[in-house]
Order: structure tokens, then sequence, then C-alpha cells
């Protein structure tokens, strides 16, 4: 008998003992309470979303897509843009074009979409996720950064919140959001594969290359379309593809939201985009060279070649440095470089972080324009949109170079419009007004304000070696 009792003690007692151990070495959980006084256990998803809440942590492991897909998709567009080839409306001409996707970005109806999808296009509409349809305006386009504005009248509009790209972390879940092969509202999900990738798709020495890589499924039709992360804001703008079918095999590529919102900002404010550049030629840092500098790692951008009286020029930099950093941010690689500095307009200051001699420099530099000036642009472009009928555009500094012209682009040509009746197509290059040459977009637009009543317009065409002359009268 007294064996038993011995044997239930022990039992007890381990058993007891179990129990404090485990208590000791394992956390409390911790309840939180609301503002409504109901509580709430703390978990690993409670953490995750007060952290993106609170702004620190900008990841999630969701087993649900649905409050993402809820709140893009009613804010996705279908673009339908329409080109006149051949000649004028009266002149046998035909009609071809293209469609797409786009995100409207605010409630009274401007959108983002890509360049790509209403180039050279006169005639551009919009179908919502509720089908209605409008018309849309081109307020401006962007080939360097493949991004373009529109705007619809319409108020009270869904519309999608901007996300923080550079918050965004590679295995971080997405949605890319568009209308693939016409297919309205469709929602494709998975994760950033990479950064800051450079597929040189969109050609010329200015264009700025720093995609988001995922891994959701996109396909012709989702250009201008949103790249969402898991709690629905807007991180990047579906662009393009890598594929050998010329279908989805795999690889995504989106402009990333902050680079997009600066591009958004500038063509609403200017009809144009405000490019800063550091006036330098750079390339990423080999391993070799690494090196031979005494850099920790190979990350950065060499210094090849710095222009006279450029913004790099001024503040001291020379061949041979590597640029680490701007405003704290670090510059790993040339596109992301290109990408930190096109968020600035010229005339706006950065700090600059760079490798000489052996060790880290900081300098501030004043950027600016292609032409070496600190000043934005004074004209938007559009002032001639409602009486003339046509708009204009600054040329940057690749199509300078590539087409050898100084000059001004005329974006885009109002059907029915005074200048329409000339057969003027948008995309051609603005070079004299009334015999006078015009350098730029402000010498252009100055000199058909001050013309009296009799206009012509000369110029070229891109891949035209013909001298084109349009005559009208001012109303």
């Amino acid at each position: 008998m007294n064996n038993h009792i011995k044997l239930v003690a022990i039992a007890m007692l381990s058993s007891l003992f179990t129990v404090v151990i485990y208590r000791w070495i394992t956390p409390t959980r911790v309840v939180w309470e609301d503002k409504e006084g109901e509580g709430r256990y703390a978990s690993l998803v409670d953490k995750l979303y007060n952290a993106r809440s609170n702004g620190d942590f900008h990841s999630s492991a969701p087993t649900t897509f649905t409050i993402a897909a809820e709140m893009a998709t009613p804010a996705v567009v279908n673009i339908k843009a329409l080109l006149e080839v051949n000649g004028g409306l009266f002149k046998g001409g035909s009609m071809t074009g293209s469609s797409g996707s786009g995100v409207i970005t605010s409630p009274d109806g401007y959108i983002v979409t890509n360049h790509h999808v209403v180039e050279r296009s006169t005639d551009i509409k919009v179908t919502l996720a509720d089908k209605r349809e409008y018309k849309a305006k081109l307020i401006g386009s962007d080939p360097s950064t493949d991004v373009a504005l529109l705007k619809i009248m319409a108020n009270d509009l869904p519309f999608v919140v901007f996300g923080n790209s550079d918050s965004v972390k590679v295995g971080e879940w997405v949605l890319a959001v568009g209308n693939p092969f016409n297919l309205t509202s469709t929602v494709t999900a998975g994760i950033i594969s990479a950064k800051g990738r450079n597929i040189n798709i969109l050609g010329g020495g200015a264009s700025i290359e720093s995609f988001l890589q995922t891994d959701a499924a996109v396909n012709p039709g989702n250009s201008g379309g949103a790249l969402v992360n898991s709690v629905g804001e807007l991180v990047g703008i579906n662009t393009a593809i890598i594929t050998e079918s010329g279908n989805y095999e795999g690889y995504s590529f989106a402009v990333p939201s902050n680079l997009v919102q600066k591009v958004v900002r500038d063509l609403r404010e200017f009809g144009g985009v405000q490019r800063a550049y550091l006036g330098v030629n750079i390339e990423d840092v080999a391993n070799e060279t690494a090196q031979e500098l005494g850099l920790p790692n190979a990350q950065g951008v060499y210094v090849t070649r710095v222009s006279t009286d450029g913004a790099a020029d001024e503040a001291g930099l020379k061949v041979g440095d590597v640029i680490i950093g701007i405003n704290n941010s670090s510059t790993k690689s040339t596109p992301e470089l290109q990408e930190i500095v096109g968020r600035f307009r010229p005339g706006e200051q950065v700090s600059l972080d760079y490798w000489r001699d052996g060790k880290k420099s900081r300098t501030q530099i004043t950027l600016k324009d292609s032409a070496n000036s600190s000043k934005v642009a004074r004209y938007k472009g559009n002032e001639f949109l409602d009486d003339l009928g046509f708009e204009l555009r600054a040329m940057t500094r690749a199509e300078q170079t590539r087409l050898g012209l100084q000059g001004a682009i005329i974006s885009s040509v109002v059907r029915g419009s005074l200048v329409y009746s000339t057969n003027m197509q948008p995309g051609f290059i603005l070079t004299r007004v009334n015999g006078g040459r015009v350098n730029d977009i402000n010498e252009a637009i100055d000199a058909v304000k001050n013309a009296y009543k009799n206009i012509v317009l000369d110029g070229y065409y891109e891949g035209e070696e013909d001298l084109y002359s349009y005559r009208f009268k001012k109303r």
C-alpha cells in the first residue's frame, strides 16, 4: 500500500515539475485589448498587421488575397488606343490600335498606364470594371520610363493608393491585375523575384529601367495594369515580360510605384517629365575594380566620364569615383542609381556618397537637366489644345542625340481641330515656327503664341528625311 502511495506521489511531483519547466521556457502569450475592450491573442498575423500599419514592416504572409483583389480590381481599367495610319481620314487612311490596362489613381479620373499602350494614338477609350465607357485625354507620356497619364471626365471613381516600392521585399506576395487577352478584371498572384532589373527593353540612353521582377502571370493586355501588395497598395505598373513564345513564361516586370508617382506629378503639373541628371557616364562595379579600389564589396556605380559643367562636375566628382549612395539610400547598381535620380527634378539638391582613395566621402549636388540647366520648364505644352488642337512635349536628351535635332514634339492632335485639318500627326518634331528656329518647348510655345495670324510649322518625322510644313491660320 505504501508503495502505491509513493508511486502516486512521484507521478504527481513529476507532472508538476514538467508544468513548471514548460511555463518557464515558453513565452507568455500576451493578450491585447482594443479600443472597444475586446481581448484578443497576439499572433504572427497580428504582428505583421501592426508592423505594416506602423510603416515598419512591409511584407506579409497571407492565406487569402481577397481583400487586396477587392481593393484593386474596381480601379483597373481596359484601354483601347486607336492610331490612324496611311494618310488622313479623307485620304484612304485606316485605323489600327493597341489594347492594354490602366490604373485609376484618383477619384476624379486620372489614370496611369504604359507609354507604349497609347503611343501615337489619336483616340483613346477607357472601359471601367463596371462596364462604363469614357473617352480619355492624354495628359502626357514619358517614353524613358514607359509611363503615361490619362484623364477621363468622371468623379467618385474607385482608385488605388500608391504604396512604397522601396519597402517591397524580395519574396513578398504581390498581385497583378489587368486585362490579358481582353479578359477583363483578371487577377494573378506571385512574389517579388528581384528588384532593380534592367532588361534593355525601353532603349535610348536616357531610359530608366529599374523594374520590379515578379513571377505573377502577365500576358499581352496586362501592360499598364496594377501590381499591388497584399494590402492592396500600388507598388508597380506592369510593363513587360521576357518570352520566346510571345506569352508569359515565368518572368514579368513592373515600373516601381515611387518612380511612377514622380512621373505622374510632373505630367499633371507640366505636361512633361522634368528629368534630372547627374551629368556622368556610369557602369556597374566589377569585382576586380572593387578589389583595386579597396571597396568592401563589388557594389556601387563606377564613374567613367564626367560631363563638363554638369551637376557632378560642379560638385567635384571625378572619373574613377564610385557612387555608393544618394540621400542615405544605397546605389548598388546602375539601375538603382538611375531610378533614384529619376525621382528628382532639376534644381533639387541631393546628398551623394562616393568612394575615392580608399575611403567614403559625401558631397551635395544640385541636379540639372539635359541642357545643364537647374530650372524646370515654364510650360506644360497643352497651351494650344483648345484653340489650335495640339499638344507639345519636350524632347529628351536621348531623342536629341539620336535624331540630331532640337525643338519640341507634337504629342497629340485633336480630331476635327484646326491643326487636324492639316494632316499633322502625333510624333511630328517641330524645329521652326514661321521660319524661325526653335530649340526647345519653351521657344516653340513662345513662337506660336507671338505669331499673328498665319502660322507655318516646319519639322520632321522620325525615320524620314523629308522636311514637312504645315500651314494654318489662327481663328
